[in-house]
């Protein structure tokens, strides 16, 4: 059992972040989605037993589901089939009403917040970012398209090495007092801010997909203004409280109180696995349509052109045939859509095989490929098993 040892400057370092991983609110300012006051949609159980489910790892040797949720970090994993409950675990302190971060979990929520937008209207995902926020005139975001942003083909030069402690991604996390400033210089007053002092362009708009959190806090950045509402108040009402769910969830925001939406949100796994239903029904949960079934029925279908860049780029050995749209990453020769987050996060969505599975994790590190593959690997076997 872990103990609580965190503070700010060691919280998402090892052994720290296995207990502050559930304890994030505790240590920055966030804001609160609110379940609502409608009745939960209760999960059916069928328990089955699939610990000892085997596949090849990514090392060529056969394991099985046991071995792997023991070598992962695993804090939680709830596996659901045609929307009932077969498996549930939770380890490392956490519960079935634990909050945990979900680091870039968090960007598939707002790419299927946009599709909803886009459907009433209220924001054109091929409308130059600069319609909403005439600030970025001028910078390296000063041609792209919301939709571009939406799947990472921006032309601006942001690195998200993680192994880098001067990266573009750790010097926006510091915005949110994630990490101390880099060599001493203070950190932008504002995620906005930090957006539009970005002047460099690695290429055309459009044209490579390179993976950049900076370009989801720009997408949250036009969806306030189209709204002209608190994002944090869009998500709670078009999205969170739809999902009818057991808790509350929270993101954390800079000091204007913008929520970072690029890797900030907390929520529970029994919820994340109603996200993953939604995403698993076209768009569709407890009998509404939240999200528009074209939106994310194009986010799975895809098509050549983003998995050709998604090939070309350093991703592109993760998932063979994949591609990345609408802030998710998807399998569409297997009907597989994947939300995932570094150090761990995962929500998978077989909808060939009707299976949700969500796995809370404490990586050591940010990018750990192997671990993130046999964890990949076992939720395939367990989705055929099922």
């Amino acid at each position: 059992m872990w103990q609580r040892r965190f503070e700010p400057n060691n919280w998402g370092f090892p052994p720290h972040n296995r207990a502050s991983f559930q304890n994030v609110q505790a240590l920055f300012p966030t804001a609160r989605l609110r379940r609502g006051g409608g009745p939960v949609i209760p999960f059916a159980r069928a328990f089955r037993e699939l610990s000892g489910v085997t596949f090849v790892g990514p090392d060529g040797n056969t394991q099985t589901v046991s071995e792997m949720l023991n070598t992962t970090y695993t804090d939680a994993w709830v596996v659901l089939k045609d929307g009932t409950i077969v498996a549930e675990d939770y380890r490392n302190g956490m519960a079935d009403d634990s909050h945990h971060l979900l680091n870039s979990v968090s960007k598939s929520f707002l790419g299927m917040l946009a599709g909803v937008l886009a459907a009433d209207g209220t924001l054109d995902p091929s409308a130059p970012l600069t319609r909403y926020l005439p600030e970025f005139t001028g910078t390296a975001l000063t041609q792209t398209t919301v939709q571009h942003a939406l799947d990472m083909t921006a032309a601006v030069r942001y690195d998200e090495n993680y192994a880098d402690p001067a990266a573009d991604f750790w010097r926006e996390t510091a915005v949110v007092g994630w990490r101390n400033p880099h060599n001493g210089k203070p950190a932008a007053p504002s995620l906005l801010a930090f957006a539009c002092a970005l002047s460099d362009v690695d290429h055309a708009d459009g044209t490579h997909f390179h993976y950049r959190t900076v370009l989801t806090n720009v997408i949250g950045m036009a969806i306030e203004r189209a709204t002209g509402q608190s994002l944090a108040d869009v998500m709670e009402a078009r999205i969170w409280q739809r999902l009818r769910p057991e808790q509350d969830a929270a993101v954390v925001v800079d000091r204007t109180g913008f929520p970072y939406f690029g890797a900030g949100m907390n929520a529970c796994a029994r919820d994340l696995a109603r996200f993953g239903q939604l995403l698993l029904g076209n768009g569709c949960y407890g009998g509404e349509q939240v999200v528009p079934a074209t939106w994310v029925q194009d986010t799975v279908r895809g098509n050549n052109e983003l998995r050709a860049q998604f090939a070309a780029s350093d991703y592109g050995g993760m998932l063979a045939g994949g591609h990345y749209h609408n802030q998710v990453w998807a399998a569409a020769d297997r009907g597989v859509m994947y939300c995932l987050g570094i150090h761990g996060q995962i929500i998978y969505v077989n909808q060939a095989a009707r299976v949700v599975i969500v796995k809370l994790s404490t990586h050591p590190n940010p990018a750990q490929g192997e671990l993130f593959a046999s964890a990949f690997a076992a939720m395939d076997a367990v989705a055929a098993a099922l």
